[in-house]
């Protein structure tokens, strides 16, 4: 059965030479426990679809579905609580530079009334499955972009989500720094968690996802297993997109 589910999804944004559609009718269905990955070119629509899973885009038309319920429907209360079910992870990190890694690993919990003891256990504990319990006392200007994208990680797991949605976690990092930030990903999809991953990084959609989409220009062009979408694509977007990123 599908967990998140996005029917018909259509984005305009105004630009200055008009409009841009960035989503032009997208539907899909993701279930509980995949690896969704989301390729293809930059404007394509890959970050504007995630941000509307999670409604910090609200879509023109369509619907978006989290376990058979629609999220356009609720009102603001409900929204906001089933919104913690989704945790999303951004490319530019937003941490809080004022407060130490741990204070914004904390911070989601601190909003939900969870005691200091216990938030700051978790928060250990989730420091430690990203690989940086001993950063616990740093600021955010202290890391390099790769740890500061793993804090991000414990951030969000922090919430207990249900589904993490990542919009490119690595475009902004340095070559050397994505293997870390990956790495991490691969044990939460070792784990069970079910992820959206829009990425460039063609090598790790193929070996991590259970899907991938390909979009260009608001559509999704080609979909199916990574066998199907990279190593064997059908439509000649696809394939044209393929020869110049592998």
């Amino acid at each position: 059965m599908a967990y998140l589910e996005v029917h018909n999804l259509c984005k305009t944004f105004s630009a200055k030479n008009g409009s841009v559609e960035a989503l032009r009718g997208v539907s899909l269905s993701i279930g509980k426990g995949e690896i969704f990955g989301v390729i293809g070119l930059s404007g394509a629509g890959k970050s504007t679809l995630v941000r509307c899973m999670n409604l910090l885009e609200r879509p023109d038309s369509g619907d978006v579905l989290l376990n058979g319920e629609s999220l356009l429907k609720l009102n603001k209360e409900q929204l906001r609580l089933r919104r913690q079910k989704i945790g999303m992870i951004f490319q530019h990190f937003n941490l809080l530079e004022q407060q130490t890694v741990l204070e914004n690993v904390c911070f989601p919990m601190e909003i939900r009334g969870i005691p200091k003891k216990e938030r700051r256990e978790k928060a250990l504990e989730l420091l430690k499955k990203v690989g940086l319990a001993e950063k616990a006392k740093a600021y955010p200007a202290q890391l390099s972009g790769g740890q500061k994208q793993r804090v991000a990680i414990a951030r969000a797991l922090a919430m207990n989500p249900d589904i993490l949605l990542f919009d490119e976690p690595t475009s902004a990092l340095d070559p050397e720094m994505v293997g870390e930030v990956l790495a991490v990903m691969k044990q939460l999809a070792a784990d069970g968690m079910t992820m959206v991953v829009v990425t460039h990084e063609i090598g790790f959609a193929r070996e991590v996802a259970t899907r991938v989409i390909f979009m260009e220009s608001g559509y999704i062009v080609e979909e199916g297993t990574p066998e199907e979408v990279i190593d064997h694509p059908k439509q000649p977007r696809t394939i044209d997109f393929l020869s110049k990123v592998l």
